[in-house]
């Protein structure tokens, strides 16, 4: 049955360490047997802010071509992986821009019933991990969605530490996700495919 979920990656990121979880999720997500959209988020900060940071401005033009995240994909899908870095221990703006857009389907009942996880990146080691997935988990419960985290249940989880969802420290953006971050955010990913597949095939019998 998991080859009939969809499951829709919505992420922001500002210099690449979000964006390299994303296809990590989006990856295994695919591997799960989901049908896999990913999608970045509308940017909100001005030019010359983009311009005076290289990091910034480079992971841009790297992922140009990545088509920005509509209402419609969550409506599309049946799994929702969301991502971003940490903001004073809340979601990034960008991401929760997008959030507030989504009124008129959470009217309708339309984010119910679906299956939600999440990952994020901070700057520094406990810089807000914690509170920022729970952050998410807040949006995801007044939607009325099942969340699904990857708690301990692979051994792999002892090293990455975090039960609430997949998450890295970079540093300042100096150290990418190393193959504990991204295989706990693979972890993730595949975890909610599995259970939206279940999900699913139960809501239809």
């Amino acid at each position: 049955m998991a080859a009939q979920v969809k499951a829709a990656v919505i992420y922001y990121s500002a210099t690449g360490i979000t964006y390299q979880m994303a296809s990590a999720a989006a990856e295994a997500a695919g591997e799960a047997g989901a049908e896999v959209r990913l999608r970045k988020v509308p940017e909100l900060a001005p030019e010359e802010a983009i311009r005076s940071n290289a990091g910034w401005h480079a992971h841009r033009l790297e992922t140009q071509d990545v088509e920005e995240a509509q209402p419609d994909d969550l409506d599309w899908a049946d799994v929702v992986i969301m991502g971003a870095p940490t903001r004073y221990g809340m979601v990034a703006a960008q991401l929760k821009q997008f959030i507030d857009t989504t009124g008129p389907l959470w009217a309708q009942g339309a984010l119910a019933d679906k299956v939600y996880s999440a990952f994020t990146s901070t700057a520094t080691e406990h810089g807000g991990q914690e509170s920022t997935l729970l952050s998410l988990f807040n949006v995801f419960y007044h939607w009325g969605g099942i969340v699904v985290t990857p708690g301990y249940t692979d051994p792999s989880q002892f090293t990455a530490g975090n039960p609430y969802g997949a998450s890295h420290t970079s540093n300042n953006g100096e150290i990418p996700p190393d193959h504990v971050a991204l295989g706990a955010t693979a972890l993730t990913a595949k975890r909610a495919v599995r259970i939206g597949a279940a999900l699913k095939q139960g809501l239809a019998g």
